[in-house]
């Protein structure tokens, strides 16, 4: 099927969860020959030089589930302006299509396509659906999903959803061409241990205090890569260096694709793209879900690849040294389990998901029957 070329507007927020699918939308519609624009808030910083081809409109933009009234009220006074400032945008740059990718500042842009007539089509990176797509749920053409199984999806909204998967960067795409590696006897351990966008300032004592407790012999075997952010890196590399464990601390790891490539097992939280990356990537993690999440969203993500058998989740409640320790040992006692664990992570993995959304919007997607988009795939429930 020959694509009619379109205008194409995306819009998203500032964080990375929701401008990474972004970006990886537009590069596979430029690609194809459509016009891409990017409407987002203040906070937003577009997609960086290699995009030019990307015009950025920035629009007003307040939080929907602020607390408190008078913050709540300043919100729905960005959000009215916000939407008559993306009424007259969208009229002008003559959008043929809108994408929507959750957070408060893809609102203003959602609401003033369908208030246009403008076809709206929604992606979402979790699996519990967000605030701001539950608000724009009933006004779109498409729900595309990243989890096979979403929750609070608004009733009578259910037939839209078309699972896609969430984006990957090309960087971790790669690392499939290099099957997991099982460790060998009196070889290294490789443990990657990461925060999300949030950090993880637990898991700065609490994993250094559990590799402690591991056996001399296995001890002396591990290798850490830990992401710190904040004060006390100089003390967690002093409790690795006391207990002879060899460790790479850094705030930010430039080279995350070869650290996850080398690494055995992961301790992480469970945000969307942490999730969707190990996947790709077919390595097992110990998922610790960021508790305050809006509507606990890490948990229902950790849920989806830990009953898939790629992993173990424990909650950060629930989560001491002694009680990971117990966990390790056993991983690493027992590496066949890892082994397993890597090949569902890797079978579990939805590829091809920036083409998947491409075809969506375009109306070139093939149903193969592979993934139906029927009601079996979501569940409702009340927005909280």
């Amino acid at each position: 099927m020959i694509e009619k070329k379109m205008h194409i507007v995306l819009t998203a927020g500032g964080t990375g969860g929701h401008m990474f699918p972004a970006r990886a939308l537009a590069e596979e519609l430029l690609s194809r020959g459509h016009k891409v624009s990017l409407v987002t808030d203040a906070r937003g910083q577009g997609f960086g030089k290699d995009l030019q081809d990307v015009t950025v409109h920035r629009v007003s933009a307040g939080g929907i589930a602020g607390s408190g009234l008078v913050r709540k009220a300043m919100s729905l006074c960005k959000l009215v302006i916000g939407t008559f400032q993306a009424r007259k945008l969208l009229r002008s740059i003559n959008a043929e299509a809108i994408v929507a990718f959750g957070g408060y500042a893809s609102v203003p842009a959602g609401l003033a396509g369908s208030q246009l007539g403008i076809p709206l089509y929604l992606h979402e990176q979790n699996a519990v659906l967000g605030r701001a797509n539950r608000l724009l749920a009933g006004k779109a053409r498409n729900i595309c999903t990243s989890f096979r199984k979403v929750s609070h999806v608004p009733a009578g909204q259910e037939s839209k959803i078309t699972l896609t998967g969430n984006p990957v960067r090309p960087a971790i795409m790669v690392l499939r061409e290099f099957p997991y590696s099982t460790p060998k006897e009196s070889g290294r351990f490789h443990i990657l241990v990461t925060g999300g966008s949030q950090g993880a300032s637990v898991f700065n004592t609490i994993i250094p205090d559990a590799l402690a407790l591991i056996p001399d012999e296995m001890r002396k075997r591990l290798h850490v890569s830990q992401q710190v952010r904040g004060d006390g890196s100089e003390d967690i590399a002093q409790t690795y260096r006391s207990n002879g464990i060899k460790a790479d601390l850094k705030p930010f790891f430039d080279d995350m694709p070869e650290r996850l490539a080398q690494a055995h097992i992961a301790i992480c939280r469970s945000g969307a793209s942490t999730i969707t990356e190990l996947a790709a990537a077919g390595r097992p993690a110990i998922l610790v879900p960021y508790p305050h999440a809006t509507d606990d969203h890490q948990t229902d993500n950790a849920r989806d690849f830990t009953d898939a058998g790629a992993g173990w989740l424990m909650t950060q409640a629930c989560l001491d040294a002694s009680s990971l320790a117990e966990r390790l040992i056993s991983l690493f006692s027992h590496t066949q389990i890892l082994q397993r664990a890597a090949s569902c992570a890797s079978e579990h993995a939805i590829i091809g998901a920036a083409s998947n959304l491409a075809d969506v919007i375009c109306g070139t997607q093939a149903n193969n029957g592979d993934e139906p988009s029927t009601n079996e795939n979501v569940s409702t429930g009340a927005a909280a």
